[in-house]
């Protein structure tokens, strides 16, 4: 026998896998004023300083996750930084490791400060409230404390990854939706439905609310809170090509071409979609949120500290994902971006602010 036969034949070596297109190419970028990445290398970036990083002097707030199945617990990977897997069509763009659900946990707290210090502005009869859910719970803190503050309420949580911790309170319970699927819920289920912050994520903001009024009981309410991803300025302190101008104008393109638009704010989905659905004595509050504490008002500063905090803490996560898939950017072009955007925030001669909308509306009993 030919010893040639008997050895196994070499290994084909492997073909490099090709990574996908944009979803926009150098010239549709160009065309809608998107800067290539190469603008941002090209300038002088500022110096970074280990006292600059907020994850240093805030660290670690989650200390544990909920004990799902390994198949559940399966992450998928852009640039080093994992992302839920697949749970029938979702998809998102924030990354579920680590450093970015501590940067979850600070937005709890920046929204509640938005709020006032409260969970909600929906007028409640919180005495009759018996089942709640949250739509999109991120780590759950908002679950967790409306079921600490109101023990006799079930809470309920839902997202599409399995991020939120172990030990709750006996009346809070996580389950992974999607949300732009059927609801499982039955008809008039729950008091009071809240949906906080899902920009970039909701397929059809009207069927959305079609899901809300159908699992809500009469009487009950929904509560919807975004803010816009367009920084702007009254005194002209952004200008034209900066990253902070140009920051809106990414997001905006990446809703566009993920088919979950990010500009709820401006184009009023919340009310729209909530009286479309069938919703009555719909009511909203606006708000100015700074990016950081430039403005002279007590309020409107802490609500800009506090945003400034839970974006520093991991800037390149929350933009990781749009400007890989969108543009094609690679980690350290990213990198660069967010470091102009930084040094455009901690100018105090800039003072830039997005625009936030929490909307309330009751269904008919």
């Amino acid at each position: 026998m030919d010893s040639s036969s008997s050895q196994s034949p070499k290994a084909a070596s492997p073909t490099p896998a090709t990574a996908p297109a944009p979803l926009l190419s150098a010239e549709a970028a160009a065309a809608v004023g998107i800067l290539p990445a190469s603008h941002w290398a090209d300038q002088p970036l500022p110096e970074e300083h280990a006292d600059d990083d907020t994850a240093s002097t805030i660290g670690s707030v989650l200390s544990s996750t909920a004990s799902l199945s390994s198949t559940i617990l399966q992450y998928r990977t852009h640039h080093g930084r994992t992302y839920h897997g697949d749970i029938g069509n979702a998809e998102g763009w924030e990354p579920n490791d680590e450093r970015h659900l501590e940067s979850m946990d600070i937005a709890h707290h920046c929204f509640t400060v938005c709020y006032g210090g409260k969970l909600f502005l929906s007028p409640l009869n919180t005495k009759k409230v018996q089942k709640v859910v949250d739509i999109g719970t991120g780590t759950g803190l908002w679950a967790i404390d409306f079921a600490d503050e109101f023990p006799h309420v079930e809470v309920i949580g839902t997202d599409i990854t399995p991020i939120q911790p172990s030990w709750v309170p006996p009346n809070v319970q996580f389950e992974l939706e999607d949300c732009n699927q059927e609801w499982t819920w039955a008809d008039n289920t729950f008091d009071f439905i809240n949906i906080r912050m899902l920009i970039g994520v909701v397929e059809d903001w009207y069927a959305l609310f079609r899901q809300a009024y159908r699992t809500c009981k009469p009487g009950g309410y929904v509560e919807s809170f975004v803010c816009s991803c367009h920084f702007v300025s009254d005194d002209g302190s952004i200008k034209p090509g900066t990253a902070l101008d140009q920051w809106g104008n990414i997001w905006a393109q990446g809703g566009k071409k993920f088919g979950r638009t990010f500009d709820i704010y401006e184009e009023d989905l919340q009310r729209k979609g909530m009286e479309a659905a069938g919703f009555v004595d719909i009511d909203f509050k606006d708000m100015m949120v700074p990016i950081g504490v430039w403005h002279p008002d007590k309020d409107a500063a802490e609500r800009g500290l506090w945003w400034k905090m839970t974006l520093d803490m991991d800037l390149e996560g929350y933009l990781n994902y749009v400007c890989h898939s969108l543009l094609g950017w690679k980690p350290e072009e990213t990198k660069a971006f967010c470091a102009h955007c930084k040094k455009e925030w901690n100018d105090p001669n800039i003072h830039g602010y997005v625009m936030a909308r929490i909307v309330w509306g009751r269904k008919p009993e």
